[in-house]
């Protein structure tokens, strides 16, 4: 009886608020997904939907899980669970699933598993572990970061390898933000500041390929290749510009039925969004991002220990800049790189990866009140 009562004030402390939001993304995605995969020249794109309806419920599931878990028992698996996607990754490299030109997945038969997804957040889980319960107000020095620094590099590489540059580039960047939270000296900072602007450079020399470049080149003027490498970003601000404040209607958006527009079902799916919905439609899915980054922000704040603060700040921080790179590309403020919108684009790894660190998250805000 006593557990009973102890279950059903658990559940009343949970922050259906941030479900909701959640769910609203979803709903948008679905919607919008529909009209990117039943176009009249979309053969064999409908069954899309339907797995990402199946997605959806799996993800509901695992959020509603990891609510009720405690999220503390990640202390304990960071590292295991870092060797076993380090090992995933490497697997990937010889044994993966290629499609549009990168190694990414690894094909289970009834899922392609995207290991790159699911270490970004155990990067998260790996960092907050390793700098929960080491407090230094005056700030980390080099020697306090070399190991984690390591440790971020050898699955950033493994990722970039695939090639994921974007990927890569985005887990590299959620990670320092964890580590400019916990605070760095300020020799390390401008030491890093140095480093980068040094290395891009040799980078653009050395380890970028040819594709890549082109599409650094296109961004700055898509004119250049319109019919190659800057195809993309010109019909996605064709798509963005002509949905004006109410959109063309669902279903009535010429780019994304017609197929002009590329991968309208993954990293374009805000593309389809703007062209159908307009303005409207795209700030009313842009609040819902802030008003859940929020949310976020608030759960980090009333975090009872680092650990959680840590947790969530990196899973946000993931979220962040998942929405403004996606957006970014679709817009033409930013190169085109392959990064889906979260809780909107089809996909199963960003979809179960996503809802499995909002869970985590939801567990944090609601340990807030279980002591």
């Amino acid at each position: 009886m006593a557990l009973q009562v102890q279950e059903r004030t658990t559940l009343k402390k949970v922050d259906y608020n941030f479900a909701l939001v959640i769910f609203a993304l979803h709903i948008i995605g679905l919607i919008n997904l529909y009209s990117a995969t039943h176009g009249p020249n979309s053969k064999g794109m409908a069954t899309l939907f339907v797995s990402q309806i199946i997605y959806i419920i799996v993800g509901w599931v695992i959020f509603a899980a990891l609510t009720l878990i405690d999220y503390k028992i990640f202390v304990k698996l960071a590292y295991p669970l870092y060797v076993l996607n380090v090992i995933m990754l490497v697997v990937v490299m010889f044994f993966g699933h290629t499609s549009l030109g990168a190694q990414r997945w690894i094909n289970l038969g009834f899922f392609k598993y995207q290991p790159s997804e699911t270490m970004k957040l155990v990067m998260v889980f790996l960092i907050a572990k390793l700098f929960h319960t080491h407090v230094k107000p005056q700030g980390h020095s080099f020697k306090d970061l070399i190991i984690p620094t390591i440790l971020v590099s050898i699955p950033a590489f493994l990722v970039i390898k695939q090639p994921d540059l974007g990927t890569g580039l985005l887990l590299v960047g959620a990670i320092a933000t964890m580590f400019l939270f916990v605070k760095v000296k300020r020799n390390v900072l401008v030491t890093a500041v140095i480093g980068i602007l040094i290395a891009l450079p040799v980078a653009w020399k050395f380890a970028l390929r040819d594709y890549q470049k082109n599409r650094i080149h296109t961004f700055l003027d898509a004119s250049l290749d319109p019919r190659g490498a800057g195809y993309n970003s010109i019909q996605s601000k064709i798509a963005v510009g002509s949905g004006k404040f109410f959109g063309k209607g669902f279903r009535k958006g010429t780019q994304g039925q017609l197929e002009f527009l590329p991968e309208r079902h993954t990293d374009f799916i805000f593309s389809v969004l703007s062209e159908e919905h307009g303005f409207v439609g795209s700030i009313t899915t842009l609040i819902l991002y802030i008003i859940l980054l929020m949310m976020g922000i608030r759960t980090a704040s009333q975090a009872k220990d680092k650990f959680g603060v840590l947790l969530t700040v990196g899973i946000m921080s993931i979220l962040f800049l998942h929405v403004f790179i996606n957006i970014g590309m679709t817009t033409g403020i930013l190169p085109i790189v392959g990064i889906p919108l979260p809780l909107i684009s089809y996909g199963g790894s960003n979809m179960l990866t996503t809802m499995f660190a909002l869970g985590i998250v939801s567990s944090v805000n609601l340990r807030k009140f279980l002591f």
